[in-house]
């Protein structure tokens, strides 16, 4: 018998909500096939079964919060077997769900004489001969109320701490983005062809941060009651909107890294974080964040901090503007660029030159992509 328990998801994490089994008692499950989804603070996950065998005994029900190391399954190792045999409504046919729908019938209440008891077309139309009353049409639909999930809970807790726990401040720069503008626009084609993916203006940004932080590392720092910890690596999270939430997977020593290094690390965060596939150390370490609300359109915005943290940038979309340069009229690829930082530490002339360093950064723009 294997006991199968609440994994710890982070290293601040001490409980996980599960939110769905993928297996029934009595059902068959192999070593590493997802056995149930778990929601967290930091990561929204499926979990393997730690063995193969049969599911005996589901300790926790869905939508129950539990601490880590806590039993929630146990699994029977049993020798293979044939699968079982899939539920009556699954070989149901078209016709039958349709004469179902049209006279309002719960086939669940019905005996089949097909097949391993399957329902026919013609047990359908015996049970009409019968005259069994048709099942009680739907409720007029009414206000919908539905719980929050798990994470929402979880990230809804994490915003509240941050603005009590942080003296937010922002300030916003305008960046002229030409030259990286002109720079991807030489590359994007080649950069496609060669890696599978766009190229897009956020590592550019996140490379011009990582210098910044290279220069003012109290930007890269944490705080602990009375005491700054200064973060010897680099590590930026990128904010990735999920369909129902938000997490912030890491790119770990981002200062490293050249831009096609971290347009390739940000989108395999990306596309894995959507996918569930994440591991629990992808979203542990961050040091500094980044959010690029302007890829929904967005110019400019006020992020909260992702605690422990003490700033995190947020990135308007990049767009062609107008501009007076030497008292003449050009037109630039112009971006706002906003830093969300805690005043307990940073004060307004550093954040300032931090934004003026990451500014420099991008307008003096000369490293090629490819």
């Amino acid at each position: 018998m294997t006991d199968v328990v609440m994994p710890q998801m982070g290293e601040s994490i001490v409980e996980g909500t599960l939110t769905k089994w993928l297996k029934k008692p009595g059902e068959r499950i192999e070593r590493d096939e997802p056995l149930f989804e778990i929601s967290t603070d930091k990561v929204d996950t499926e979990i393997p079964s730690p063995a193969a065998g049969v599911v005996s005994e589901i300790l926790v029900e869905e939508g129950q919060t539990v601490g880590i190391n806590t039993v929630v399954a146990r699994i029977e190792e049993v020798a293979a077997s044939s699968p079982p045999e899939p539920p009556v409504s699954a070989p149901l046919s078209p016709l039958v769900r349709k004469l179902a729908r049209e006279h309002n019938l719960d086939l669940g209440q019905m005996q089949g004489t097909g097949a391993g008891g399957r329902i026919t077309k013609q047990d359908v139309e015996a049970h009409l001969a019968q005259g069994a009353p048709p099942a009680p049409p739907a409720a007029a639909p009414q206000t919908r109320i539905e719980p929050l999930s798990a994470m929402r809970i979880k990230i809804a807790e994490h915003m509240v701490l941050s603005k009590r726990t942080s003296a937010h401040v922002t300030t916003i720069h305008r960046v002229d983005m030409t030259k990286v503008a002109t720079t991807r626009e030489r590359s994007k084609a080649e950069f496609q062809a060669s890696y599978g993916f766009s190229l897009t203006y956020l590592p550019f940004i996140t490379r011009a941060a990582a210098a910044a932080l290279r220069h003012f590392p109290l930007l890269n720092a944490s705080l602990d009651g009375s005491n700054i910890i200064y973060h010897n690596e680099i590590n930026i999270g990128i904010a990735v909107a999920l369909e129902n939430g938000l997490i912030v997977p890491v790119v770990r020593g981002a200062d490293e890294k050249n831009v096609a290094g971290l347009q390739r690390a940000i989108v395999d965060l990306a596309t894995r974080a959507r996918t569930r596939q994440l591991k629990p150390g992808e979203v542990q370490g961050g040091t500094f964040s980044i959010t690029n609300f302007g890829s929904y359109g967005s110019l400019v915005g006020t992020p909260i901090i992702n605690q422990p943290q003490v700033a995190i940038m947020g990135v308007g979309t990049v767009e062609k503007t107008p501009v007076v340069i030497d008292d003449a009229i050009a037109i630039r690829s112009i971006c706002l660029l906003s830093l969300s930082f805690d005043h307990r530490l940073i004060d307004g002339a550093l954040a300032d030159q931090f934004m003026s360093k990451v500014k420099q950064v991008l307008e003096d723009w000369s490293e090629e992509v490819l």
